[in-house]
């Protein structure tokens, strides 16, 4: 029997004009942000908060999930180099030893602590706005899944954060890397959140009465990163100190998102119910 596997080996490069590279993951990390705060604009319509709040929501959320995520996968993942060489976790450079420079871009970014930077810049983004962070975080996590999808079919371009091999009839094989059918972990997760966002999307559109506090912001944390949980037993590991361990780093970095969505969407859902009594 002759399994047809699909075999993908695109340039993650598009065009390169004056040395200037324009890439697919780029292309898809800043497009999956741009529709994000579309529809976040159509939302902060929605229910009457001003325009300039989105303005300074857009450069607060983008600057903490870029520092966030590219801090998160030096410290998390590859803390021994990067705590040696400081410099390359904030430019878009490397040092050789031998001397000179090299352009590498932010090569290396990692979802949790994008999460974490998030979470810091609505905290400040509420500081400055008198915009009630509950309402915020709320608003931000019906749309934070459509966001990690496009990140992943970035990923997919990147042909990287390979999947165990399998013998599966819809098996990727990442010419680029080897000749091995591999799941297409990337494309998996990519589908897992366009799902997750069609859940909290529609959610939103008739149950917001209902979901509020929080709640909004437990629920996108607990699917998100349980689906993130899961999904990585399909995942090669992706540094080699994860070998001896049962769990990788991003299945022990989802754990505590988990706990805390699920504690969010309690107090959330408890909190709008009992208001919802007292009126």
């Amino acid at each position: 029997m002759i399994l047809n596997y699909i075999h993908w080996n695109p340039d993650p490069e598009i065009v390169n004009v004056f040395g200037i590279s324009i890439r697919y993951y780029g292309l898809l990390f800043v497009g999956g942000l741009i529709l994000c705060l579309y529809i976040l604009g159509w939302m902060f319509k929605r229910e009457n908060i001003p325009a300039e709040n989105l303005e300074k929501l857009s450069l607060y959320g983008i600057i903490g999930i870029l520092a966030g995520a590219r801090l998160g996968h030096c410290l998390f993942y590859e803390p021994g180099y990067y705590l040696s060489h400081p410099l390359e976790m904030i430019l878009p450079f490397k040092f050789p030893e031998g001397g000179g420079i090299k352009f590498t871009g932010y090569q290396g970014l990692a979802s949790h602590g994008g999460a974490l930077g998030l979470i810091v810049a609505l905290i400040i983004y509420s500081r400055k706005t008198k915009h009630r962070l509950l309402d915020a975080i709320d608003l931000i996590a019906v749309v934070a899944a459509l966001g990690g999808a496009f990140i992943r079919l970035a990923n997919l371009m990147n042909s990287e954060i390979l999947g165990m091999p399998t013998t599966q009839s819809w098996a990727f094989v990442f010419e680029r890397v080897d000749n091995i059918p591999r799941h297409p972990a990337q494309l998996y997760e990519a589908l897992a959140y366009f799902l997750i966002f069609g859940i909290t999307f529609s959610l939103y559109l008739t149950k917001r009465r209902y979901l509020r506090n929080g709640a909004f912001f437990g629920l996108a944390l607990l699917l998100i990163f349980t689906a993130r949980f899961f999904i990585e037993f399909l995942k090669e590991r992706q540094v080699a100190f994860e070998e001896s361990m049962k769990l990788d780093m991003g299945q022990i970095l989802s754990i505590p998102y988990v706990l805390i969505g699920a504690g969010f969407l309690f107090y959330g859902i408890r909190k709008t119910a009992k208001s919802l009594e007292d009126k």
